[in-house]
């Protein structure tokens, strides 16, 4: 387990030792309670979520690859290998984002609880009638950030994508998104038990990217990954607390001298 007090370096490498780490943590006795919450709602979403992934994806793979000419029938299988690429990353994008929003007080608690543990300090709690609305309200409005954001470079995207060689970049530009908002979601529950204002998050988690970066590549992959993805987004939770207390809790604020537009 990373202590507490310990200072890391900044990069993708330790970002992605936290989530393993939490991995390791949330098997810890004081925590399987507050970790099988968690696990029954992504059990029920991974069913829905899995049975539509395999019910498009070979339509989806033989719809896009039909608008190839014969003489660049030979590209199918490279065509192929992205559509599987994105069509993954929508699936694990799509699992996180429903079992936030259900899930959100419980991995609160959940954060809380793994703080708490690690700290041997206790965080500051309200009552689960006051917490549970406002944690579904800012799990909203962390939704506005992605979709507004998210629309404005599907926008560019679009764009990028006619331009030949620059056009590669778009499941690259996909990814590093999707990266960024799992590892937002998941520190923030930490950061929302200490009521810190999602924009300071953000400005906090920007000051370190290469850490962040290594933080939600790991989780993204994970959730790209059925049956491993019931498991990686309570690990991700405590990956993502161990990470808050560490490095960012008692942080200033880092990086961009205006992170408004973060």
């Amino acid at each position: 387990m990373i202590s507490p007090a310990a200072n890391p370096n900044n990069h993708v490498g330790k970002g992605a030792e936290y989530i393993l780490s939490g991995a390791t943590l949330m098997l810890h006795r004081k925590l399987r309670i507050f970790i099988l919450v968690p696990i029954l709602v992504n059990l029920l979403i991974f069913a829905l979520t899995t049975a539509t992934l395999f019910a498009k994806f070979s339509s989806a793979t033989e719809w896009l690859t039909g608008f190839l000419p014969d003489w660049l029938s030979f590209l199918a299988w490279f065509i192929s290998g992205i559509v599987i690429m994105f069509i993954l990353l929508i699936y694990g994008y799509s699992f996180s984002i429903l079992t936030n929003i259900i899930a959100a007080p419980f991995y609160g608690i959940l954060a809380e609880k793994v703080e708490e543990l690690v700290t041997g300090q206790e965080v500051e709690t309200e009552p689960l009638a006051q917490m549970i609305p406002r944690t579904l309200l800012r799990e909203l409005g962390k939704l506005w950030y992605f979709i507004s954001r998210g629309l404005v470079l599907m926008i560019g995207l679009f764009f990028l994508s006619f331009i030949p060689l620059l056009n590669f970049l778009v499941p690259v530009i996909s990814f590093l998104w999707a990266v960024w908002t799992i590892s937002v979601q998941y520190v923030d529950y930490p950061a929302d038990n200490h009521k810190t204002p999602f924009k300071d998050l953000r400005g906090r988690l920007w000051g370190k990217k290469f850490s962040t970066l290594g933080l939600g590549g790991m989780a993204t992959l994970g959730a790209m990954i059925p049956v491993l993805n019931i498991f990686i987004l309570p690990a991700a939770v405590c990956g993502g607390t161990l990470y808050w207390v560490n490095e960012l809790r008692d942080e200033p604020l880092l990086g961009l001298p205006n992170f408004k537009e973060l």
